[in-house]
């Protein structure tokens, strides 16, 4: 019985500190410990956020950010895997791209927005190919680090069973011994692209759920503000727990 219970109590102990937030939030403001210029009432923010759903303001820029974040995203995954999985298996590969991997996975990325934006302009490119950019780092570690851990045994029980294409190791040997490390590289990538889309939309304008809460802030449209960064914070943690339960779903057989 006591099982039970615990999972019924996860969900509420999950949320309880956004709750306390919530809370603390809304007590701090409408008690007048900080003005409302810099700091609305969640339940004012709320108001706004549904006032701005329903007059369409939300859905465009919504719509611009998420394009704009799976398109860089879906480069990342093609480019960024690809790579590590040939620097895993070729060796003149790895020597000619680890230089540069290690160079520019550290590197600020956001430091680069102004060179996309003289390169590609304000638009929709400069923002997926500086997602692309940004994200495809934690795919080429990730899929190299699949690689580099699948057991040479398993390598060596595919060819002495009549297996020995490049290609039919890697789709049925070495990808889904990686897939772990694949999926820990999507939970990384996700929202890596989803801020660094905010913050090019922020610094270049654009459009965009970054422009919309800049745009508010420039009118000092305190609650719109808030509404936006709201939404931000919902779309991110939607779609990181929606890639959670898909990796929990394909990673049943993976015991960590």
């Amino acid at each position: 019985m006591a099982e039970p219970g615990r999972r019924c109590f996860a969900p509420v102990l999950a949320l309880y500190p956004l709750v306390l937030v919530v809370v603390l939030w809304e007590v701090a403001a409408r008690a007048g410990l900080v003005a409302p210029l810099f700091l609305p009432s969640f339940s004012v923010v709320v108001v706004q956020a549904g006032n701005l759903l329903v007059a369409g303001d939300l859905f465009e820029p919504l719509w611009t950010s998420l394009f704009r974040a799976a398109a860089g995203f879906a480069l990342a995954t093609a480019g960024g895997i690809t790579i590590g999985l040939l620097m895993g298996r070729v060796k003149w590969v790895h020597w000619l791209l680890d230089p540069l991997v290690a160079l520019g996975f550290p590197a600020p990325k956001i430091a680069f927005i102004p060179i996309f934006i003289l390169w590609f302009g304000i638009d929709d490119a400069s923002k997926i190919l500086l997602v692309a950019f940004t994200t495809i780092f934690p795919f080429i570690v990730a899929a190299y680090a699949g690689v580099r851990t699948v057991p040479v045994n398993q390598i060596w029980a595919a060819r002495a069973m009549g297996e020995t294409s490049e290609w039919g190791l890697l789709r049925r040997v070495i990808l889904p011994a990686a897939l772990p490390s694949l999926m820990s590289g999507v939970r990384v990538g996700v929202p890596v692209a989803l801020l660094t889309t905010f913050t090019a939309e922020m610094v270049a304008g654009g459009g965009g759920l970054g422009g919309g809460e800049v745009m508010a802030e420039r009118f000092f449209e305190s609650p719109t503000v808030f509404a936006y960064l709201l939404v931000m914070l919902v779309v991110g943690y939607s779609i990181d727990a929606g890639v959670f339960a898909i990796r929990r779903r394909l990673l049943r057989w993976h015991e960590g």
